[in-house]
């Protein structure tokens, strides 16, 4: 699992997507959410403007991302 830090209080899924690099754009994150290969504290997500706060942990393509 890896650490993303963000500074602000929360962060939308999609900039997380991008922060992380798990994706390149925000096609390519819209696309992913789409697929259904994203999921958020172990439940599917396809919301790409879902809100995330710190201790939130992301799910995609084997890789875990977690909020701090």
């Amino acid at each position: 699992m890896r650490d993303v830090t963000i500074r602000d209080e929360s962060i939308r899924l999609g900039q997380l997507l991008k922060l992380a690099d798990l994706v390149d754009a925000g096609g390519d994150a819209k696309a992913l959410l789409a697929d259904g290969a994203v999921t958020v504290k172990g439940e599917p997500e396809t919301r790409r403007g879902r809100q995330l706060r710190r201790g939130d942990v992301v799910e995609s393509r084997g890789e875990h991302v977690r909020i701090t």
